[in-house]
């Protein structure tokens, strides 16, 4: 190096660039400090980097590059180790075939150039930048995660300040005190930072998994994971203790599953965070459920339902007893549902209580039960003691066993509104379940008003959504009648700077099965989830796929979409 800033020096002052003392003065000064030419002249802005850089493209008539504005490739980087690159200031930038284009600060170097070509098994193609450069190049390409952390972290500047951690009681003092120890640790900023850019992407989830060789953040917005500045992997231990801290676990437990929950203030709104550590092969993975209070639409209009289903819902939430069950997968809105129905029938003269693990949304007016196996307070036991409570209408957060759901079944044929949630694919399929479960069929049917089937459908952005020709026969396979798939115009996701891969937003699909005589009669039969579907449908049932290809055919989602998160009807 000693010898190529003599080289460099002479070429600057050759330029005019600099003059012979100053050069000597860099020298010196390189020398002192162990530094190079270029980072003592650039550092005391005697000359401007790219003039560098440029001069030397010039003397060895080879291209010059700004590094800052290359996306360097995988494959170039695998044929030269960080150490290799490091001891030889070199960075690879782009591997086309056996052409490797390769950044060096010291072209003159035709040893070093020959000791990579051997290395790499490469043709080279040289390009000029600067040993400054390339350093920060090297640094930013081998540890990219933690490079963009730190691009994160000086753009958002005090941003985690609008987090603060909701105080603890004071029986949970020492957990606030372990949190308190850890204030001024760079893991609470980068946790902090992770939440608030979920919480601005709006993301229902927040993923944190880790790999053999990487850490991996997803946060899931409208549904679908995507994939966010990760940081390195050997931060990994220390976020997952700070969430524990955080959630009041066990931070010394690594090897069993732990759930908990935290409040945080947010530019002064109350968020609840739900938390679940899961023991894995590489590590412990970490799921945040973000619940925004302040997000929540707790109203039956504002959540998109079909005319039809929502005539169907608020005619059951009109009757005076029975039961109103609403199924789906986890992450389906059938909580929402519940709660806007809650909100629906809410009034001063009706005792409401809710059983809840966990209890999600606060709502002003009603008794909410949180659930806490621990002290024995299961679904069953808060049921029980909740009927001797004289209530008028009841929530069950979900129904899981036997006992709850005959506790439930009793109370809707007692004088009871009953809301409450399983886990089944569709609404027929629900009658089997709980039969199953051990209710007999006919008080499947005797006790049950109503039982509808959500999903949640992915928006189609309407920045850049684009018309779609699909052929008949496709939209007939899909499920579209004869006069819906003559003529049917459809849209694609296309995706564009102001949406996730085409879609924005979300919008909830519903299938309203409400049980009248002909229904409760097949019920009683002992009829299948099929045999059900089939008279359901006949009683003018719309299915969550009919339901999927109206908002379809109204340029509302894509069939693609539609196809994705609905069965078939058979």
């Amino acid at each position: 190096m000693n010898k190529f800033d003599k080289r460099l020096g002479s070429i600057l002052v050759k330029a005019r660039l600099i003059t012979q003392e100053a050069m000597d003065d860099g020298l010196a000064a390189a020398e002192k400090d162990s530094k190079s030419l270029t980072e003592v002249l650039v550092g005391k802005k005697t000359v401007d980097e790219k003039a560098v850089i440029g001069c030397i493209a010039e003397e060895m008539n080879l291209p010059p590059i700004d590094l800052t504005k290359v996306e360097i490739d995988k494959a170039a980087m695998e044929l030269i180790p960080e150490d290799l690159a490091n001891y030889y200031t070199v960075l690879p930038v782009a591997k086309i075939g056996k052409a490797l284009t390769l950044a060096v600060a010291n072209p003159f170097d035709i040893l070093t150039l020959d000791d990579i070509k051997i290395v790499t098994g490469c043709e080279l193609l040289p390009v000029v930048s600067s040993d400054v450069t390339i350093k920060k190049g090297i640094q930013r390409a081998y540890n990219k995660a933690q490079a963009q952390m730190e691009e994160l972290f000086a753009k958002e500047g005090d941003a985690d300040k609008d987090l603060v951690l909701t105080e603890k009681k004071e029986e949970e003092a020492d957990a606030a005190a372990l949190a308190a120890e850890g204030e001024e640790a760079p893991v609470v900023k980068l946790v902090n930072l992770m939440i608030l850019q979920a919480i601005r992407e709006g993301a229902s989830d927040i993923h944190i998994e880790p790999f053999e060789k990487h850490l991996r953040v997803r946060y899931r917005v409208d549904g679908a994971c995507h994939e966010t500045v990760s940081p390195p992997l050997k931060m990994h231990s220390a976020i997952v203790s700070r969430i524990k801290i955080m959630s009041e676990m066990d931070i010394a437990e690594r090897r069993r599953p732990q759930d908990g929950k935290f409040q945080m203030k947010v530019q002064g709104r109350q968020i609840d965070f739900r938390v679940s550590i899961l023991p894995m092969i590489h590590g412990e993975k970490v799921v945040i459920r973000v619940l925004d209070t302040s997000a929540l639409a707790l109203s039956l209009d504002s959540l998109g339902f079909e005319e039809k289903a929502l005539k169907d819902f608020r005619k059951a939430l009109a009757s005076p007893y029975g039961m109103i069950l609403v199924t789906g997968p986890t992450g389906s809105g059938k909580s929402t549902t519940l709660y806007s129905a809650v909100k629906e029938v809410l009034n001063i003269e009706d005792n409401i209580t809710t059983v809840e693990d966990p209890v999600e949304y606060q709502l002003d007016g009603v008794n909410q039960v949180p659930v806490s196996e621990k002290r024995g307070l299961t679904f069953a036991a808060a049921l029980r003691s909740i009927l001797r409570q004289d209530p008028d209408t009841v929530m069950i957060g979900e129904i899981r066993d036997r006992e709850t759901i005959e506790i439930a079944v009793k109370a809707a044929l007692t004088g009871h509104l009953v809301f409450s949630t399983l886990h089944t694919n569709d609404a027929p399929s629900t009658v089997t379940r709980m039969v199953d479960m051990g209710v007999e069929a006919f008080l499947v049917g005797a006790a049950t008003v109503l039982i509808a089937a959500q999903r949640l459908g992915r928006k189609v952005c309407s920045e850049c959504k684009e018309p779609v020709d699909v052929p008949e026969p496709a939209l007939l396979e899909a499920g579209c009648s004869p006069d819906q798939a003559k003529g049917a115009k459809l849209f694609r996701a296309k995706g564009c700077s102001r949406c996730a891969g085409g879609y924005k937003g979300r919008f909830a699909l519903l299938e309203t099965m409400p049980l009248n005589e002909e229904l409760r009669r097949v019920i009683s039969t002992g009829a299948n989830a099929l045999e059900i579907k089939r008279e359901a449908i006949k009683q003018q049932m719309l299915t969550l796929r009919q339901v999927g290809l109206a908002n379809a055919l109204r340029g509302k989602t894509s069939l693609e979409e539609v196809v994705a998160i609905t069965m078939e009807d058979k």
